[in-house]
């Protein structure tokens, strides 16, 4: 039982017959039988008041466990205000998630008292699930964002352990910290989504990877107060396409190899974004002692509107109070392309890249670059310990060293 929560007017298993002895069984020629559950057949009331986490538990532990394939459902127009939960696999069929109403986050941290504080909407182990319905995550973090020195943030939708996930058609706005987010997941699909959080609002990412492969990230709005894309840790084998980015921190890999880590991001493709008033634009960004790889790595038709850093890769990465030390050991960064990248910079230096002494960057390419300042002015490059080629017309002129430097 969670507590706070009201006690179910029947067991799980009584409201589950109850249910599917009401549901509406749907055929597609031989195709399997499917129920549909809704959180007020289990005693949810949806004013966004009442606390209706027992409901949800209860339905998700309905429909994950049903003989026939499941669609759990929010129904529209009503807000359903649900405390942190774990909602665990594996399932016995495929699932499916419709949230047609809102689902809301309790408004004070004090919530997570004695719980997990990192976890809203945590989904752990299962496989095949799909959530859409156009409706609302609400993660009610203005309190979270008021305190973000004094605590960890929880994140909203996260999945970990994951299989074959795929989430669209939903918004998701004012996450305590992630708004969606992955971890050792492996073939998902993020598409058709609205993120949205205020500019100032701390890290608010849009969409989070770690440790995650075979991942599309296509057709979304994402405007919040951190990196709109960011990914860590073992990533590879990434697809990245048609974003509208910003404000935020722009399209990140990384940040990689904290506390001497070994991290490894390889595989991955974004193109066809729209990056408007971020405070970056494509950034690769690692820490002095980590160790792994950055590589085959590409960026292309890109649109910045006036962005800061339109293209950085910053091996020197140090987000801490105090300054970080030198390091003999760094992050690998090689074979990155950054391919018809035009728009305008809100600095003078468009292009930034800092590798480092003893693990410089190569194997780089810019190719099509056209960048200047907002209102029209000359922009800059800088490379330090970089080397690669450029191709065709490249502005502001290259800095790359031809071959290893």
């Amino acid at each position: 039982m969670v507590p706070g929560a009201r006690t179910p007017a029947a067991s799980v298993l009584r409201g589950l017959v109850a249910v599917v002895g009401a549901a509406v069984l749907c055929f597609s020629g031989a195709a399997e039988a499917r129920v549909l559950l809704t959180l007020d057949d289990f005693g949810a009331v949806g004013d966004g008041i009442a606390n209706d986490t027992q409901a949800f538990v209860d339905a998700w532990t309905a429909a994950c466990g049903s003989e026939e394939q499941a669609v759990l459902a929010v129904p529209v127009a009503k807000a359903y205000r649900i405390w942190p939960v774990q909602l665990s696999g594996p399932c016995k069929k495929k699932l499916k998630l419709l949230i047609a109403g809102t689902i809301v986050a309790p408004a004070s941290p004090d919530e997570w008292a004695g719980r997990e504080p990192m976890k809203w909407l945590y989904i752990y182990g299962v496989d095949g699930l799909s959530v859409s319905g156009g409706g609302t995550i609400d993660g009610v973090g203005q309190e979270w964002w008021a305190r973000s020195c004094k605590r960890k943030k929880t994140q909203a939708l996260h999945f970990e352990e994951c299989r074959g996930v795929s989430v669209q058609g939903v918004t998701l706005q004012n996450g305590p910290q992630f708004h969606l987010s992955f971890t050792r997941c492996v073939d998902v699909k993020a598409n058709f989504l609205r993120v949205v959080a205020p500019a100032d609002s701390p890290n608010t990412d849009g969409i989070h990877l770690n440790d995650s492969s075979r991942i599309q990230i296509t057709d979304n709005l994402i405007s919040t107060g951190d990196d709109c894309v960011s990914m860590v840790g073992n990533c590879s084998d990434v697809r990245v396409r048609d974003i509208s980015c910003g404000p935020g921190h722009g399209i990140s890999i990384g940040s990689l190899g904290k506390n001497r880590t070994t991290d490894r991001v390889e595989s991955v493709r974004v193109d066809t974004c729209l990056l408007t008033n971020t405070t970056n634009g494509v950034r690769i960004k690692s820490w002095q002692g980590g160790m792994g790889s950055a590589r085959d790595l590409r960026f292309e038709s890109i649109v910045m509107k006036n962005v800061s850093n339109p293209i950085i890769i910053d091996q020197y990465y140090c987000d801490q109070p105090t300054p970080c030390a030198n390091q003999t050991k760094a992050v690998e960064v090689r074979k990155v392309e950054f391919v018809d990248v035009r728009g305008t910079s809100a600095t003078a230096q468009a292009i930034k890249i800092a590798c480092s002494d003893t693990a410089p960057c190569t194997e780089l390419e810019l190719r099509n670059v056209n960048l200047t300042v907002v209102g029209g002015g000359a922009a800059t490059a800088s490379c330090y310990r970089a080397s690669g080629k450029a191709v065709g017309v490249v502005v502001p002129a290259s800095c790359l060293a031809n071959g290893d430097p």
